[in-house]
This record gives C-alpha cells, sequence and structure tokens, in this order.
C-alpha cells in the first residue's frame, strides 16, 4: 500500500464520525432522487408497455345515440386508421350487506367483433363467454355474468362468483362475477377524478345484454380511435366531431382529457418534480459539508503537505489524496443512497399499485438513472472542494511550513451598533462566528434548509386537508348527492323533499359545452347552482364564497386564462348535448378556484339561455344525522334517479388511501431533513471542537468549568440554530409557494397554507437533531485531553 493511502486510511478512522455524517446527508439526497425518479420511471413503463399491450386509443368521443353504419364513416375521416364503437351506461350497483352508495360503469362486450383497441385484460377468474357457449345472456338464474375491474374487486374483496345488482335502465339487474380484469382505458378508477375504488367500479357486460336493457340493438353511444401515423389529432377530432354532431355527441378528446391517462399523466409529472428540486437541495448542503471539513483538513496538515512537496510530490498527487478521501466519503453516500433509494422506491411503487392498476407494476432502477445519480454527485463534491484543495496545494514548501496567520478578530456587530453590555462569553462567541462569515452563514442556511424540507413534507398534508375542507364541507354542505340520467323537470324537488329524513333540497343542471375564444377551444362543463346556494357554492382559494346571482357566466381563472378572457369579454358556448346549440355570453366574473377548469351559472339564468324551461340534472340533500341510508335506500324506488353518492362515504374512502400515503410521505421527507440537521450541526461542532481545542484546554487550565467551556462551543451552535428557525420557515414558505407553482395543472392547484402544526414540528425536529449532536460534542469536551491539545500549539 503507498504511503499516501495509509495516510488516506489514518484521516478517515480518525474522522470517521463526521464522514459518516456527511455520507448520510449524501445518502439521503441520492436516497431522495433514486425512490421518486425509479418509482416515475417504473410507473411510465409500466403504463407505456400497457398502452401497447392493451392499444389505448388516440381519441375518444361520446354521444347520445349512433347506428353502427356511422362506423364506416368515422374511419373515413382523415388521419382515422381505426374505430371501435361501444355501448357504455352509468348505473347504480348494490353489494349484499352494504349501504354505501356505489356507482359502476357498464361496458358492452362485442363477442362477433373482438376488441381492437383498449382491450381487456383478465387478471383472475375468467373471461366472458358468448351465449352461445352457455355465457352470459344463456344462464337460466337470469344473472348477468360480469367483470370487475381489479381496483374494485380488491376494494371490496369480491372474487368469482360474488353477486351483486344493478339498477338497469330502472329495473334492478342481478350480476355475477366471472373474473377480475384491467384495461389500459382505466388505468386509474374514479368518480369524478377522486381516488375512490371503494365507491366506482368498470363492469364489462355482454353487448348484446346491455343493448336489450336499453334498447341500443344495432346503436353505440361511444367511440375509440387510433390514429394514423403522422395523423394530426387536431384535424381528426375536428372531423370525428362534425359526423357525431347530429346524434348528440360531445366533442371528441385526445389522451390528454382522458380521466385515467390525465390522472397519471399528472403523477409522473409532479413526482418528477419533487425528485429533482428537493434531492438538489440535499446536495448542496452535503457539498458545503464537505468544502468545510475538506478545507480545515488540509488547513490543519499545511505542514504535512509542505512536507510531501519537499519529498518530491507534485501538487497533482496531493490534490488527488485528498479528492481520493471526499471521493470515498461521496462513494460512501452513493452507496447508502442506491440501497435507500431502492427500497423506498419499491414502496412507492407499491403505494401506486394502490392508485394505478396494472397487469405488472415492476419497480427497476434504470442504467441512465445510476449514471446520472453518481456524476451529479461526484460533480457537487468536487465542484465544492476544489477551491479548498488547490488553495494549499498550490502553496510554496516554505509557506506551506509556517502556520496560518491568525484570525483577525474585532468588535462584533453588535458592539459597533453600540450594545455593550454582554457577557464575556457571548462576546467569544460572536467574535468567533463574525470571523468566519462564510461559514457561518452557510451553517445556517444548512439548519434552515433542513427545516424548510420538514415544512414542504407536511404541507402536503396541510394542502390536503384544506382543499377536502374547502370543497366538501364550505363547498358541498349537503350529505346526499343524486343525479338523473336526463334532465327533468324541477318538480322532482318535491318528491325528494317528502323522502324521510331530508331536511331540504337544492337543484343543480350541469352541461357538456366546449367554450370557443377565436382560435382556442376547451372542453368544459357548465355547472348551474341556485343563484344563492345553501348546500352547494362556488368558494375560491382565499375560502371565500362567489355568489352567482346576477352575475352571468362565472369562469376558474384558470380557464379565463387558457380561454384568453377577462371580465366582460363575450365567450363563444357550442353544447355538445341536446339538440345542437351555440350561445354567446359575456364573462361576468373569474373564480380563483382549487380544482378543475369550471365555469358557473346561476341554473335558472341557465336554463333560460338554453330555452329549455325549468330543468335539473342533479339534488344536492341535506339529510338528518344517520338518516342517509334511508334517503338512499328510497332513492331507489325512484326511476329517474340514475345514481347517488354520500358525502361522508367518499370522504371515508378516500382517507383510507390518500391520508395514509401523505403520512409516509411526509414522514421520510422528515427523517431526510433531521440527517441534515445533524449532519450540519455536529459537522460544525466538531470542526469547532478541532479548531479551538488548544483555546478550550488554556481556559481549562485557568480554572473555567466544563459547563463553561462547553458553553463556549455550544451557544455557538444555539445561536445558528436560533437564527435559522425564523430563516427556515421563510424559505419553507418560499420553497412551498415554488413548488406548488410547478406542481400546479388544470386538474388541481394546491392553496400555500402552512398551519402552525406544521411550523411547530418542523422546528421542534430540527432542535431535536441539533439537541441529540450537541450532546455527542459535549461528551468529547468532557473528554478533552488537555496535556495534548496544549502541545499542538504551534
Amino acid at each position: 500500500m503507498k504511503a499516501l493511502d495509509r495516510k488516506l486510511l489514518r484521516d478517515l478512522r480518525r474522522m470517521w464520525s463526521q464522514a459518516l455524517t456527511i455520507a448520510l446527508v449524501v445518502a439521503s439526497g441520492i436516497g431522495g432522487f433514486i425512490t421518486s425518479l425509479s418509482a416515475v420511471d417504473s410507473l411510465a413503463l409500466a403504463r407505456d408497455r400497457f398502452y401497447a399491450s392493451g392499444r389505448f386509443a388516440d381519441v375518444f368521443a361520446g354521444l347520445k345515440r349512433a347506428p353502427l353504419a356511422l362506423t364506416e364513416q368515422l374511419r373515413a375521416v382523415p388521419g382515422v386508421a381505426d374505430v371501435q364503437t361501444t355501448l357504455e351506461q352509468v348505473v347504480r350497483v348494490e353489494l349484499p350487506g352494504l349501504a354505501d352508495p356505489i356507482i359502476g360503469q357498464l361496458i358492452g362486450v362485442d363477442w362477433r367483433a373482438p376488441a381492437r383497441m383498449n382491450l381487456v385484460t383478465v387478471s383472475s377468474g375468467r373471461a366472458l363467454t358468448s351465449g352461445e357457449e352457455g355465457g352470459a345472456a344463456a344462464r337460466s338464474d337470469g344473472l348477468l355474468e360480469v367483470l370487475v375491474s381489479e381496483a374494485f374487486a380488491q376494494a371490496h374483496k369480491l372474487k368469482p362468483g360474488a353477486r351483486l345488482n344493478a339498477l338497469i335502465n330502472g329495473k334492478q339487474r342481478g350480476l355475477i362475477v366471472a373474473g377480475t380484469a384491467l384495461s389500459p382505458e382505466f388505468i386509474f378508477a374514479g368518480l369524478w377524478g377522486m381516488p375512490d375504488a371503494r365507491g366506482f367500479g368498470v363492469f364489462w357486460v355482454d353487448r348484446a345484454a346491455l343493448a336489450a336493457a336499453y334498447d341500443m340493438e344495432g346503436a353505440f353511444n361511444r367511440a375509440a380511435i387510433k390514429l394514423a401515423p403522422g395523423a394530426s389529432e387536431r384535424a381528426a377530432i375536428d372531423g370525428v366531431a362534425r359526423l357525431l354532431s347530429p346524434y348528440g355527441g360531445r366533442e371528441a378528446h385526445g389522451r390528454d382529457e382522458q380521466t385515467s391517462h390525465a390522472m397519471l399523466d399528472n403523477e409522473i409529472k409532479e413526482q418528477r418534480v419533487l425528485g429533482t428540486v428537493l434531492p438538489a437541495i440535499f446536495l448542496a448542503v452535503a457539498a458545503f459539508l464537505l468544502n468545510v471539513v475538506v478545507a480545515r483538513l488540509v488547513s490543519t496538515q499545511r505542514e504535512q503537505i509542505a512536507a510531501l512537496k519537499a519529498l518530491g510530490y507534485p501538487n497533482a498527487t496531493i490534490a488527488g489524496h485528498y479528492l481520493k478521501l471526499v471521493l470515498l466519503i461521496v462513494a460512501l453516500g452513493l452507496g447508502l443512497g442506491l440501497l435507500v433509494g431502492d427500497l423506498l422506491g419499491a414502496q412507492l411503487a407499491l403505494l401506486y399499485a394502490e392508485f394505478f392498476h396494472f397487469p405488472s407494476l415492476e419497480h427497476r432502477i434504470a442504467p441512465w438513472l445510476l449514471v446520472l445519480s453518481a456524476g451529479v454527485t461526484v460533480l457537487t463534491a468536487v465542484g465544492g472542494t476544489m477551491n479548498a484543495i488547490l488553495a494549499t496545494v498550490r502553496l510554496p514548501p516554505a509557506e506551506a511550513m509556517r502556520p496560518p496567520s491568525p484570525g483577525n478578530y474585532r468588535r462584533t456587530l453588535l458592539e459597533r451598533l453600540g450594545i455593550q453590555r454582554m457577557a464575556p462569553a457571548l462576546r467569544m462567541i460572536l467574535r468567533n462566528m463574525e470571523r468566519r462569515p462564510l461559514r457561518t452563514v452557510l451553517s445556517i442556511g444548512g439548519v434552515a434548509a433542513a427545516l424548510a424540507i420538514v415544512i414542504m413534507g407536511n404541507y402536503i398534508r396541510d394542502a390536503m386537508d384544506v382543499v377536502l375542507d374547502t370543497q366538501l364541507t364550505l363547498g358541498l354542505r349537503g350529505d346526499v348527492t343524486l343525479w338523473t340520467a336526463e334532465p327533468v323537470d324541477d318538480s322532482v324537488r318535491h318528491e325528494l323533499g317528502r323522502l324521510p329524513g331530508v331536511n331540504s333540497v337544492e337543484a343543480t343542471r350541469f352541461v357538456s359545452v366546449t367554450f370557443v375564444n377565436g382560435h382556442r377551444r376547451e372542453r368544459g362543463m357548465i355547472r348551474g347552482y341556485a343563484g344563492r346556494p345553501e348546500l352547494y357554492r362556488v368558494i375560491d382559494v382565499d375560502r371565500r364564497e362567489t355568489l352567482l346571482d346576477g352575475r352571468g357566466l362565472v369562469l376558474t381563472d384558470r380557464l379565463a386564462d387558457k380561454l384568453g378572457l377577462r371580465v366582460g369579454d363575450p365567450v363563444q358556448i357550442e353544447v355538445m348535448e341536446g339538440r345542437a346549440r351555440t350561445l354567446t355570453l359575456p364573462v361576468g366574473a373569474t373564480v380563483r378556484e382549487m380544482m378543475g377548469l369550471n365555469a358557473y351559472m346561476d341554473r335558472e339564468a341557465l336554463n333560460r339561455a338554453l330555452g329549455d324551461g325549468d330543468v335539473t340534472t342533479g339534488y344536492v340533500l341535506a339529510v338528518q344525522p344517520g338518516g342517509e341510508a334511508r334517503v338512499l335506500d328510497a332513492s331507489k324506488a325512484m326511476p329517474r334517479v340514475a345514481g347517488a353518492w354520500s358525502k361522508a362515504t367518499m370522504l371515508r374512502n378516500m382517507e383510507e388511501i390518500s391520508a395514509r400515503n401523505v403520512r409516509i410521505m411526509s414522514t421520510i421527507l422528515t427523517v431526510f431533513a433531521s440527517v441534515i440537521a445533524v449532519g450540519v450541526v455536529y459537522n460544525n461542532a466538531r470542526i469547532a471542537l478541532s479548531e479551538r481545542a488548544w483555546e478550550l484546554a488554556s481556559l481549562r487550565v485557568l480554572g473555567f468549568t466544563r459547563a463553561e467551556v462547553s458553553g463556549l462551543l455550544l451557544g455557538e451552535l444555539a445561536i445558528v440554530i436560533a437564527v435559522a428557525l425564523p430563516l427556515g420557515m421563510l424559505l419553507g414558505l418560499l420553497l412551498t409557494h415554488g413548488i406548488t407553482e410547478l406542481l400546479k395543472s388544470d386538474q388541481f392547484f394546491f392553496p400555500v397554507v402552512i398551519r402552525a402544526r406544521t411550523y411547530v414540528g418542523a422546528a421542534l425536529c430540527v432542535v431535536v437533531a441539533g439537541v441529540a449532536s450537541a450532546m455527542v460534542v459535549r461528551r468529547r469536551i468532557d473528554r478533552l485531553d488537555m496535556v495534548a491539545a496544549l502541545k499542538t500549539r504551534e
């Protein structure tokens, strides 16, 4: 072994605790980077494979009813390679012994024309069989065989042979589960974009049976389209929409507006942001710690470096020796980070598997991710330490043999501002901190960064609480929501008001439209609420109500921005349901909302604009405590009610998964941030102890107690933490604002709301990490060898 390598091992053995803390900070950064990006990469790979094997369509279109003969005309649209038509209906589903409302989407499967797109993959049980082979249409017990979406089956523990009931076109029909299935069209399945696997399920049934139930023989109401390579999606969508328009067709749309794809794509984008920004902070702190440690090491080894030069070692060899030290620490951190990232990435992939369902979701770390991780880590570490190494190895041997110049102590800033009454110990601490301003500022910044990351990790929980409280407590005050398949006369409200337990009823009307302003077009929905609502209100990001009475059309600010509209501008509205109509309405107001690209109107004003009379498509009911089950059960006998859901049930179903996952992510970020705090505080204390061992030993000889000597050193750490706490809170707020802007999408906009408990919890986390580090250093101070320390004086 070479002499320099033996020296390297001795140095590492002597500073093992500092090297370990730095390696842990590096491991936290790399672990966070690998965790997020490997899980997201695995998710994207599973998506792409499933899209390819399942032949996921490029364009989707819904309509009222069209003859199957229209299929050939759709295939003739320029840019269209293939068309697949289906029958789909939304129904109410009941499970024996379960009172909670369930919404089911029935999809007809045509046995005479096997699917060419959006293929259904059976994950358990067996596939459906045609009537001729003894399948759904031939069962003597009248039950209809179905394949059930895997997410719904897992949520309710359904096995092949399980029985359900569905309200199909106003008639109860028994269903029997043949198996569970997956489709690229329903990787994410939830009601209105909400992750509610218990309250929403997809059921594939025999198309002939479904057509007979709804009198849809020889017709379809849903089309999936595959585009030719290089075709213009916009041109194909416009051509398809023109053909479907006479048949009650809503505007066709691409994958970007398909619910499952949009939710999956949004999650991938969010995690890529989080997996890049937060680890960058960890690596920056690690570079700072390496710089401080290496600078201190080469400073204390000036004489050794001079001796090595005198013996003929060139500058490059000496610099390489210290770079080896840095690279060994980084290699340890990189190895730990890859291990942690692999373990946590696999766990994150399992969490994803509860939201997104694929035939196979295998966690993997792509080779490019390993190369990128190693490259970024090494460049960060080397870039952070080269200045300290080169500054010393460039010194001539004679100059390196001399000790460094004494520090330039002077009056502290507080003293220069006129504050003279300070204890001697405090004056010594402040003067030592001002002697090395850059190190002091970076130490404070490192602790502040740790605090900011803890705040960021727990902010997600706060934001989720605020969103749910705003949308489902302040906005939706009702307990049960019902809707109809077609617009009905508002007199139905009186029938609902007579249901047992109902206190009040409020009508709504939702109309699918396309907003047009010049060349800009956006699909959406006008939500017709009461002008001065009590049960269903429009609440903005600041939790204030926007009344619709007399305002006309109210757009969310994001929708107005996308359309290039301001208050007072006219917007053209193409109605996508019922008879073809085009309206022109002025924008009466905008509202800054949290979810979706929404538009609102007073329901009565909306009905007048459409000329449809006093009609509605839904009702919100306020129910007496404990009366929801009775109301839901009674509504089943009302043929015009197509579906229902309970606010309390949806909240409970969402919290089963969402709340737990948020807690897990917050815990991981808190642990990583604690590592940063320990790394910064402990390394600063150890370096200060090494640099000031002679001074502390001298004070002990002069009669200072151990507590007084410790106070000089640990007091500096206390000041660093005290200053870092408010700065970290401010940095956490700024980081949260930045991350929120990066994560903003059409589907969601999280408000920046950080509760007091989050600030307090983050501060306690950092303080506890600092105290733990201080206790370890205090133990070393108590064991300080005064004789050895005094002999080290030049």
